[in-house]
């Protein structure tokens, strides 16, 4: 794409610099009615030229509301030039999309909730990493998983269930960002002696499950409570799953359904039933059934962990014991 020519020529119209910021020109102007942050020339004294001092305040207004800050502080901060001064020309940059609408995010969520919907909605790739990861340092995994992820998540779903096909790309790169996230969030465990010490936890889709996310959430929590896993992720095949279960030896399995229309109790009761060991000795999983597709089948023997923290704790007790 051509990149956008300098401000400080003839200055740039407001739909080019909307294009520019991934922004909708009813937000520039918005902002400039609301907090004057507006164009210094206008040109025949009614249309507006955005001139390189005017685009660094309106880049540091972005970046500001991305991170979640509120419209009016970060209006407020970009004018007095806290991230970059006002006088600093902007730098070129490729050409971007408009932005698409706010997602639903409702009024209970954690306000790094909205600054990552916004990066998001933005396409904004950077700042979406750079604030997951802003998200599990400073709260911890389990907050950052529970509190901002799947929150933004689940909001980016709802709109895109209620706008067809649209927000598609929106889904797709928050959940890029989620999952490389998490793995970074990771840390490897090496599992003890399978004759001896504990098999590691087997984490699974079951089969037609596509949704794997929560499952990397699981992943990274255990690693880092030191409880060595073995992830298979999306959609694993009855066949795979029996013979890795055969040859690990895990303590426990987790079978992850999003859908009650993969969730099945006859595969889960399958899995449990897998012996492994010496005659007079053979043991077998616990195995946990995971994720909404679950609810309401009775599944006596089964645990059913009520959210990330549940699941810990009952994964990591049943590698200690």
């Amino acid at each position: 794409m051509s990149a956008f020519p300098n401000p400080d020529e003839a200055g740039l119209t407001t739909g080019a610099l909307a294009r520019r910021l991934g922004v909708a020109p009813t937000t520039l102007r918005s902002w400039d009615r609301r907090y004057g942050i507006g164009p210094a020339v206008r040109a025949d004294g009614r249309h507006r030229r955005w001139r390189a001092a005017d685009v660094a305040v309106l880049e540091t207004m972005c970046r500001l509301t991305a991170s979640g800050v509120p419209p009016a502080d970060a209006a407020r901060a970009a004018k007095e030039g806290v991230l970059r001064p006002a006088a600093e020309p902007a730098r070129a940059v490729s050409e971007r999309p408009a932005a698409a609408g706010a997602l639903p995010l409702g009024g209970d969520v954690r306000q790094e909730c909205r600054g990552l919907a916004r990066a998001a909605v933005r396409l904004d790739a950077p700042a979406v990493a750079e604030q997951l990861d802003t998200a599990v340092e400073r709260h911890g995994l389990t907050v950052a998983w529970q509190e901002v992820m799947v929150p933004t998540l689940h909001a980016v779903g709802r709109k895109w269930a209620s706008s067809g096909d649209r927000y598609v790309e929106v889904e797709h790169l928050l959940s890029w960002h989620v999952s490389t996230a998490l793995r970074r969030a990771t840390r490897p465990v090496v599992p003890g002696d399978a004759a001896g010490g504990p098999g590691p936890v087997v984490l699974a889709c079951v089969p037609g499950e596509q949704h794997s996310l929560p499952l990397e959430a699981l992943n990274a929590g255990l690693g880092q409570l030191d409880v060595p896993t073995r992830m298979f992720g999306a959609a694993v095949p009855v066949e795979a799953l029996t013979a890795a279960v055969q040859r690990l030896g895990p303590v426990a399995v987790v079978l992850w359904a999003q859908a009650r229309s993969t969730a099945s109790l006859p595969l889960a009761r399958h899995i449990a039933e897998t012996r492994w060991g010496v005659t007079g000795a053979r043991r077998a999983p616990t195995v946990m059934l995971a994720g909404p597709g679950w609810a309401g089948r009775p599944a006596p023997g089964l645990p059913r962990p009520t959210g990330l923290s549940d699941a810990l704790t009952v994964l990591a007790g049943a590698h200690t014991s």
